[in-house]
């Protein structure tokens, strides 16, 4: 007999809660003897990496074990603190006030309750067509002509990656797949492992091989990234029981997610750096915004959904 969702998502978050317990000590035991400052410095971003992954842990399981309503809560939170960092970083102008009323207070609450409605049909239509043409006519009735298309492009991106894109990750947990009712959960627990595990072994492996920086990721290396993604998929391969996908297809998903993910990363990058940042964990700082955490998940989640 097959084991019930909550026994497999207990032996899931036991397993998990182990390699990040291991990770930590690990982690922590290098970096007390390592010398070398460039050494410490890298781990201490992989240790900040493994604190990362602990608070996604304690979050997703908090939300599974309240009910799959919790998750639509925590990735509209998600998606309210992304887009007010992106706005940060954009120039706004007093009369962009309204727009950014309607961003955050209406558009936000509407995108996540059509997907608590389960309507699919205008959960994926309503920001890249609606908002998208009423966001240009609230901002134009303040007859603020100056920088106009930018300023408006600029908001609709910002809603498109920090709301559309970041609900696309609760919605897979809603996928009507035959066969695999009632276990959604999981399949979401699949795609953010790979995802997470696979940014996590990027950067282990761009500190064990080394090799010349990313330019748009300098704690990344290309040797890195490559080692990293292969394992990110194989691992993915191997969950694939958690999934409703056949070995191959758990394959070709895994890989897709892990390509997919570090399009995100390279994108939001080069985005941020255009509107003035300064690129995301550059000279290895250790703290990252809300953006930088969900960069992968902006792209991953809207064509993995896409794509199940």
């Amino acid at each position: 007999m097959g084991l019930t969702l909550n026994e497999t998502f207990l032996a899931v978050f036991c397993a998990l809660a182990i390699l990040s317990l291991v990770a930590t000590g690990a982690g922590q035991w290098i970096t007390t003897r390592t010398m070398d400052t460039m050494r410490r410095t890298r781990m201490a971003i992989v240790n900040s990496r493994v604190r990362s992954s602990w608070s996604v842990l304690a979050l997703f399981t908090v939300a599974f074990v309240i009910g799959p309503n919790a998750l639509l809560i925590v990735f509209a939170l998600a998606s309210f603190f992304a887009l007010r960092e992106f706005v940060s970083l954009t120039p706004i102008k007093p009369s962009d006030h309204w727009a950014l009323v309607v961003a955050f207070y209406f558009v936000i609450p509407a995108q996540y309750l059509l997907l608590f409605f389960g309507r699919a049909n205008l959960f994926t239509v309503f920001i890249p067509v609606y908002v998208f043409l009423l966001m240009p006519v609230v901002m134009a009735v303040k007859r603020d002509q100056e920088l106009y298309l930018q300023r408006v492009a600029k908001v609709q991106w910002g809603l498109m990656i920090s709301v559309y894109c970041i609900s696309h990750a609760p919605a897979i947990a809603t996928l009507p797949i035959r066969g695999y009712e009632g276990r959604g959960a999981l399949l979401l627990l699949f795609f953010l492992l790979i995802l997470f595990v696979t940014d996590l072994l990027q950067v282990i492996a761009s500190n064990f091989f080394g090799g010349a920086a990313l330019e748009v990721s300098p704690n990344k290396t290309r040797n890195g990234v490559l080692a990293g993604g292969s394992a990110g998929i194989l691992i993915g391969t191997a969950l694939g029981g958690l999934t409703p996908f056949l070995w191959w297809q758990a394959l070709l998903m895994s890989g897709l997610i892990v390509v997919s993910g570090y399009l995100g990363t390279v994108v939001l990058s080069l985005v941020k750096r255009s509107l003035g940042a300064k690129v995301w964990d550059s000279n290895l700082v250790l703290t990252r915004g809300v953006l930088e955490r969900f960069d992968a998940l902006t792209f991953a989640a809207p064509v993995f959904w896409q794509v199940t």
